[in-house]
């Protein structure tokens, strides 16, 4: 993993792109893409990684016969140390690609620049709106009529990397939270997959004239 602005380079009859995932919570996110993606041939997801040693994503994991590690916050003297610690993990790995699926640790700067280009998050809105915590919540109290899902790259800000994905849904004042915050679950494990799939077939360049801008290339 080096320091450029691109997306991993792919190209066709490849080994299977190699992939990590950091996850804080339930895993459903790393459910979704080990059931579309892992082991079939164009993804493998070599580890999962949290700050939270019971997490669900673990156990979701091996499950899956796929290495696990863990990084509380609290084993670590500052960010930095930890953040240093998972790149030495992923680098082990051999990993090609950082997924972040419901990982609520903010990264370091440090990190960032050590796999620039090679680490993507999915948030539920679509950015630039409602960036940070509880982005439904931000959302609904707002009125707005059309939120959706955003995957992107990492970058040093908070939800401010570029934009991969977006897709749209709608909104009524009447909804009920839960009911919304179901189906923008649903569309998540949708649309992660989906981009890392991109990736994988070797798609999707970040603009060199234009960094803000991600090209994803018709096969």
């Amino acid at each position: 993993m080096g320091g450029d602005r691109t997306a991993p380079a792919r190209g066709g009859g490849e080994r299977p792109l190699r992939i990590a995932v950091l996850a804080s919570g339930s895993g459903t996110n790393l459910q979704a893409i080990l059931d579309r993606l892992h082991g079939r041939g164009k993804v493998e997801v070599t580890g999962v990684g949290s700050d939270v040693p019971g997490a669900r994503a673990l156990e979701r994991a091996a499950a899956a016969a796929v290495p696990t590690a863990t990084f509380p916050a609290g084993d670590f003297p500052t960010r930095d140390e930890r953040d240093a610690a998972i790149g030495d993990w992923l680098e082990s790995l051999e990993c090609e690609l950082v997924v972040l699926a419901g990982y609520m640790q903010l990264l370091s700067d440090g990190f960032v620049r050590r796999f620039r280009g090679r680490v993507i998050n999915v948030h539920p809105a679509l950015l630039p709106a409602f960036p940070g915590l509880d982005a439904i919540g931000q959302a609904l109290a707002h009125g707005v009529r059309v939120t959706g899902v955003t995957v992107h790259f990492v970058d040093e800000g908070i939800d401010t990397g570029p934009i991969l994905l977006q897709r749209p849904i709608e909104l009524t004042y009447t909804r009920p939270v839960h009911e919304v915050t179901a189906e923008i679950h649903a569309v998540e494990h949708e649309l992660l997959p989906r981009a890392i799939e991109l990736i994988a077939d070797g798609l999707v360049r970040i603009d060199p004239d234009n960094p803000r801008l991600v090209r994803i290339e018709e096969q």
